[in-house]
């Protein structure tokens, strides 16, 4: 069994262990409940809290709840910034082997953020900018994402957002999101069709244990994004997704 870090050591794990909680949590949570989720001593929490808050990486709003600061922000652009470029080679060969648009997203304030893409060369095709944000229940990537999740982050998140529905056939109610979140883990991947913008659908599969839950697709008009193209991309993105893992996972 490896040893228990001390020192600073220790106190860098207890500063990250409070980040991850704040950030499970939905992004803000009193001190109590920071207290019931950890075996950390409450003047340890509130002397951690406290530091963090100068820092800028934490803040204390006006009804006392801890929610995390604007420093954070900066980091995690960047880590984006270098997950999208890490996977970018993969979202190349799938559209070089598919012919349709190839992207990457990961989990970010409860929605679906857009970190990668490679473009079709198809004059009509699906095209997102980096840094966009979706809803979790009305796009591939991220029902593929929410099916890794249990019920309770699930049903937390879609209550923490909402559920619009940006097309006609886009999932409204939380009760169908699990039925098709059911259906997704029997298959291995999720379907978005035409849920986030009509005439077009999306195949996706989630990245196994990435270090924070993220999701590739490939994506494109139905006319061309197929049953027959699904039998073609659904095994080619389970290659990317588990070669993405290995990379993000060396060392």
């Amino acid at each position: 069994m490896a040893e228990k870090a001390t020192g600073g050591v220790q106190s860098v794990e207890r500063v990250f262990e409070l980040l991850e909680l704040i950030t499970d949590a939905g992004g803000d949570v009193t001190l109590s409940e920071l207290s019931s989720s950890t075996d950390l001593p409450l003047p340890t929490i509130h002397r951690l809290l406290r530091t963090l808050v100068t820092l800028g990486y934490i803040r204390q709003l006006p009804n006392r709840r801890y929610a995390l600061g604007p420093r954070l922000i900066r980091l995690g652009e960047a880590a984006n910034k270098q997950l999208g470029a890490l996977a970018r080679p993969q979202l190349q060969s799938l559209v070089e082997r598919l012919g349709e648009t190839a992207n990457m997203a990961v989990l970010d304030s409860d929605m679906v953020m857009y970190v990668a893409q490679v473009p079709s060369l198809h004059s009509m095709r699906m095209i997102t900018e980096v840094g966009r944000r979706g809803y979790m229940h009305a796009t591939g990537m991220g029902k593929a994402i929410l099916a890794e999740l249990d019920d309770e982050t699930v049903r937390g998140i879609v209550t923490r957002k909402g559920m619009p529905t940006p097309t006609p056939k886009s999932i409204g109610d939380v009760e169908a999101l699990f039925a098709d979140l059911k259906l997704i883990r029997d298959r291995g991947y999720s379907i978005d069709e035409e849920e986030q913008e009509l005439g077009v659908r999306c195949f996706a599969i989630a990245i196994p244990n990435a270090p924070t839950p993220a999701a590739i697709s490939v994506s494109g008009p139905v006319s061309r994004v197929d049953e027959g193209f699904a039998d073609r991309a659904v095994p080619l993105l389970r290659e990317a997704a588990l070669a993405i893992s290995q990379d993000l996972n060396k060392g």
